[in-house]
């Protein structure tokens, strides 16, 4: 005898355990399952049932509605999150059923700062950011670097991770390119099978942390490079009849075994597609995903396609693009008949148990996703140890040996792209510098103030935007334009004049640049990497090899001309696909 309800107990099969627990479900703990959204975490790991975040109900509140599913944001010590997560797991246990909450959270290795892709966590290792690890190509350091993730998400209790991001990056415009394997779908396939194998493992347990590979079907191909996450943006046009070529890392990710799947805003326009967003697009996720591709994992919405919210006091209308006339019910019942299970953004499972109370939607179809939803809470082994040990958080994140290879990351990430034969630079030169931190460059030479007195100029730029303030979280996506525009380029240039000048550029997408290549004496291109590591490749401390992810056109015009779904499109690129120099 056992004193376990048998879904508490290990020693019986997962799905015996599933279905226990789901015959023991409320339709309101079920539909509370159904829907994923965001936490905060307080800096100094205060926990807080009131506290909500960015205008979502309170931590309580959600709760209240049978939630489990968390987006956890903000930054805080290791030790903090984990003593966070340890009293919502402790609530959880005390609740009903005692279903364990299941903790997610955006890539927090990089050095984007982006809040709607990304959460910067000071107490983790820093790595470059995906584009980078393509950069590098080196599968094993990809597996590596999602390795070291896992483990320090899982030292203080995150269990999915809202990554990869496996888009092309076809379209050189979109604001998302940052978080992409470049536009490559061969390498991008095999480095995303290589990601999922270092957070996953072999097969999901008790060691992993779950995947929600996105964004199917490739959110690359935005018309005119805009973003969907605004209205502007909502459409994914394929005037090069490639929509096939965006598939294969999905397929790699398939292979691999991802848990979950995330569908884009956009909708698909000149397909055979309806043309609605890839959240209420039965043909995608029933006819490509579940039934061409046979895919049995969870599939959750990105954030907000059902509900309007509001950011820093501006409306954000929900991403429901296409079925924008649809009240809030007609959508869910959309996106289920498509063949979603779980509403990410979203905090309102009370429209769902109405639905099904009116008749509209049958508990049984909540059942089939509830039945995906509780597979992984068992695979992951939540329901045996939620809890963490939070001594041990501090010591596992950010450790020296993982910080350590973080920073060999970077430097293995950076591109040299031109030398005049002024690098490596030797001795302790007269350099003028921006965007370097004084403390840093010190290690490397005499800083002056005025470029005419310096034997070498070394300018950290980024790649331009054009910015968009409308709102609080346009400002934060990177979109537009691609070049310097006055009096800036005017001023880049005059220094460039005055003395040899080396420019290390941050490649968050394909820099149109070709005045400062031009002139410059050497250039090198970074997808995130510390003042340090730049310079160590500058003076030649660390000797460069990587390859370009994606090409850098030569002017806006080709930039426009090019077609958004076909990768090295533009005519007469400033530097191909996959160059790089080496000393």
């Amino acid at each position: 005898m056992t004193d376990h309800l048998p879904y508490q107990d290990p020693g019986r099969p997962i799905d015996e355990r599933v279905e226990d627990l789901l015959s023991r479900m409320s339709l309101e703990e079920k539909a509370g399952m159904m829907f994923h959204t965001m936490v905060m975490v307080a800096p100094d790991g205060e926990f807080n049932l009131a506290a909500s975040a960015f205008g979502w109900p309170s931590l309580g509140d959600m709760l209240e509605k049978n939630m489990t599913h968390f987006n956890l944001v903000g930054s805080a010590g290791a030790e903090h999150i984990a003593a966070w997560v340890n009293q919502l797991q402790k609530i959880a246990e005390s609740r009903g059923l005692g279903i364990p909450i299941t903790l997610s959270t955006d890539p927090r290795h990089g050095f984007d700062d982006n809040p709607g892709a990304f959460m910067a966590t000071a107490a983790f290792s820093q790595w470059p950011e995906p584009p980078g690890l393509a950069a590098a190509r080196d599968a094993s350091l990809v597996e590596d670097f999602a390795d070291i993730a896992r483990q320090e998400y899982i030292a203080v209790g995150l269990r999915a991770a809202l990554h990869p991001m496996v888009d092309l990056a076809t379209e050189p415009r979109w604001a998302r390119i940052n978080h992409t394997f470049g536009e490559d779908n061969q390498l991008a396939a095999k480095l995303t099978a290589a990601y999922i194998r270092g957070f996953q493992g072999a097969k999901i347990g008790a060691e992993s942390v779950a995947c929600m590979t996105k964004h199917f079907p490739g959110g690359g191909p935005q018309k005119d490079g805009e973003d969907s996450h605004f209205e502007y943006g909502r459409e994914q046009v394929y005037p090069g009849d490639n929509f096939e070529y965006h598939l294969l890392p999905f397929e790699a990710a398939f292979e691999a075994g991802t848990a979950m799947i995330m569908p884009y805003y956009s909708m698909p326009v000149g397909t055979e597609h309806e043309e609605v967003g890839f959240a209420f697009n039965k043909g995608i996720i029933t006819g490509l995903l579940r039934e061409k591709y046979g895919f049995d994992g969870v599939v959750c919405t990105d954030w907000g396609t059902l509900s309007d919210a509001e950011l820093a006091g501006t409306p954000f209308p929900a991403r429901a693009w296409g079925v924008e006339h649809l009240s809030l019910g007609e959508r869910i019942i959309k996106s289920l008949g498509a063949g979603i299970d779980q509403f990410g953004g979203e905090a309102c499972p009370e429209a769902l148990v109405d639905l099904a109370r009116a008749g509209q939607v049958s508990e049984a179809r909540l059942d089939i996703s509830v039945r995906r939803l509780l597979r992984d809470k068992f695979r992951l082994g939540l329901f045996e140890n939620r809890y963490v040990d939070e001594t041990a958080a501090a010591n596992i994140a950010g450790n020296p040996a993982f910080r350590a290879a973080g920073d060999l990351a970077q430097r293995k990430s950076i591109v040299l792209l031109k030398n005049d034969g002024g690098m490596p630079l030797k001795g302790r030169p007269k350099i003028y510098i921006e965007n370097i931190k004084p403390e840093i460059a010190t290690q490397y030479g005499d800083i002056v103030d005025d470029p005419a007195d310096a034997d070498f100029a070394i300018l950290r730029l980024s790649t331009p935007f054009e910015p968009r303030s409308s709102t609080f979280l346009e400002n934060f996506f990177h979109q537009g334009d691609l070049d310097f525009k006055e009096p800036e380029l005017s001023r880049i240039l005059s220094i460039m004049a005055q003395t040899p000048t080396i420019v290390d550029i941050y490649l968050e997408r394909a820099a149109v640049i070709p005045e400062i290549a031009e002139a410059s004496a050497g250039l090198v291109a970074n997808f995130g990497a510390s003042d340090a590591a730049a310079l160590d490749i500058i003076f030649g401390r660390f000797k460069p090899g990587a390859k370009l992810p994606f090409e850098l056109p030569s002017t806006m015009a080709t930039v426009r001309a090019q077609r958004p779904d076909v990768p090295q499109d533009s005519a007469d690129p400033l530097f191909e696909y996959g160059f790089g120099l080496t000393y």
